[in-house]
């Protein structure tokens, strides 16, 4: 788990995202029971004890960390909200900068519209937010073999359009960093 997300943070940052929300989801499954997490999801994974204990401390670091922040009902641990908020960076960048970015983002703009005002009250955070939680949603939808409604299929693809750009700059970047 942990190596994979490692793998996931030097190749894809969107998948790094996500996939932290799902640890997050998964230690709230738990009940940031430890000892339940590593009987009935580690204790299935076909690892050596030594991987099997970094991924069980990873975890464990994980849930005492959304403990400490008061984030065991909702909400994400600032590692994942940060590269969300670094992408929402680039976007606001890019849509002023970017006439290729720009013209993906053109695409997605009905379908933001639609579920900012199907949000009612609730602050859906910035646009960016709305792109990742909507994939998250339906990667959740597909993991409990429910059908998402095809207006949402419709806008993942887009939003996913958008995030995939997103990323390309981002890793990009930092591949640059390093080189510098």
């Amino acid at each position: 788990m942990k190596r994979i997300a490692e793998r996931k943070k030097q190749e894809n940052i969107v998948e790094y995202i996500l996939y932290l929300y799902r640890m997050e989801d998964l230690i709230r499954a738990y009940k940031f029971d430890i000892r339940e997490i590593e009987k009935y999801v580690l204790g299935h994974e076909r690892i050596n004890e030594r991987d099997r204990i970094e991924n069980r401390d990873w975890l464990e670091k994980m849930a005492k960390a959304m403990a400490d922040l008061g984030i065991k009902e909702k909400g994400h641990l600032p590692e994942a909200q940060g590269w969300v908020d670094e992408l929402a960076k680039i976007h606001w960048e890019l849509i002023k900068e970017d006439p290729d970015y720009f013209a993906i983002y053109k695409k997605t703009q009905m379908h933001l519209l639609l579920l900012i005002s199907e949000a009612g009250d609730q602050n859906p955070g910035h646009e960016v937010q709305l792109f990742i939680n909507t994939l998250y949603g339906l990667l959740l939808s597909k993991l409990s073999g429910k059908n998402a409604p095809e207006d949402i299929l419709e806008a993942a693809a887009k939003f996913g359009d958008a995030l995939a750009y997103l990323n390309a700059v981002l890793m990009k970047r930092k591949a640059n960093t390093y080189l510098n």
